[in-house]
């Protein structure tokens, strides 16, 4: 047994051995075990991966569903859903753009970055400052970290820092508008609504920094800059407390609720970019959040993927699947930290 499952109340690779589709297989035996396994283009093969690039269309993109596009005419719906299919191919899968189908999503998806640096469209033409944190954290990953276009995205999300160092959604969320403004302004083709001095003097959300601060972690240039461990210094001092600064996301029931690919922020996409960055696992904040994960660990070594009061786990296939996803993501975390 490694060092690093000594710390688990419960073994958790017999469960992700166990009966689990191939992928989940294969990076077990590679992260976890430290295995020599097959290459990786042959996980690209799996017909779940394959189900996804067949929708893929012409221009690169994945078509959305919604049935609001005259509803909502400035929203790119479109670049929602290619973000959404693009985190499974990049983030779960490890696709890179040596494949043309990546290439020509990532493509797409710079189509959509705009002169001053940001990829807009998700909130119609407004700034969406997360969305372009966790987009940029994929185009890195899968081989774009040197592309200008990148580096451009990087230094626009530096530059709208919230003056504490992190980071809100946008100019829009730090307004006083109702909700029902800010959904006409995201819904409809206006002016954009541009930062302030006075926005930016307002406290940062720990949900969106944590989103955009997986973008900087993704990149070796400013993965331990000052700016970025400032940040992820206000992350973690933030763990299971409540975010007064936003309020879809406000409770502080959301830290445990996980899903993967990760989409919003919570306690291990949080700890996932932090034991990328080099905190030490005897850090007072990481150190209470890793005993946390270690209390609520299940016999059969595996984590529920909400421990959330308000989003009750509802088990099914699906939810079995990202259990194993999510404890995979936990497993690695302990190990990296165990690492440094």
């Amino acid at each position: 047994m490694k060092p690093w499952q000594k710390q688990l109340k419960f073994d958790s690779i017999p469960a992700l051995l166990e009966k689990n589709g191939p992928a989940i297989e294969y990076f077990t035996r590679r992260d976890l075990l430290e295995e020599r396994v097959n290459r990786i283009q042959d996980i690209w093969e799996l017909p779940v991966v394959q189900r996804i690039l067949k929708r893929q269309q012409a221009n690169g993109s994945w078509k959305s569903p919604s049935k609001n596009r005259k509803k909502h005419p400035a929203v790119n719906f479109d670049l929602t859903e290619t973000w959404k299919q693009f985190r499974f191919l990049i983030d779960q899968y490890e696709m890179n753009n040596t494949n043309s189908s990546v290439e020509r999503a990532a493509e797409f998806i710079f189509s959509c970055q705009t002169k001053e640096g940001d990829i807009r469209g998700i909130l119609g033409t407004q700034y969406a400052a997360y969305y372009t944190g966790v987009i940029l954290s994929l185009l890195i990953k899968c081989g774009y970290g040197t592309d200008p276009r990148v580096e451009k995205g990087l230094q626009w999300l530096l530059s709208v820092r919230q003056n504490d160092g992190g980071w809100l959604s946008g100019a829009l969320m730090a307004t006083d508008y109702s909700w029902k403004e800010v959904t006409r302004l995201t819904s409809q083709k206006v002016k954009t609504v541009k930062y302030t001095p006075e926005l930016l003097s307002k406290p940062s959300s720990h949900n969106w920094t944590g989103m955009v601060i997986r973008a900087f972690v993704a990149h070796p240039k400013y993965r331990e800059s000052t700016e970025i461990r400032h940040a992820a210094n206000l992350l973690k001092a933030r763990f299971f407390q409540k975010d007064p600064h936003y309020t879809s996301y406000q409770d502080a029931d959301y830290w445990v609720r996980f899903q993967y690919p990760y989409w919003w922020n919570h306690l291990v996409a949080a700890l996932d970019s932090l034991s990328m960055i080099g905190f030490s696992h005897e850090d007072k904040d990481i150190k209470n959040a890793l005993n946390w994960l270690k209390e609520h660990q299940q016999p059969n070594g595996l984590w529920k993927s909400s421990y959330s009061k308000k989003h009750i786990e509802r088990e099914s296939k699906a939810s079995k699947e990202v259990q194993k996803w999510i404890s995979l993501a936990i497993c690695r975390i302990f190990k990296r930290f165990n690492d440094f």
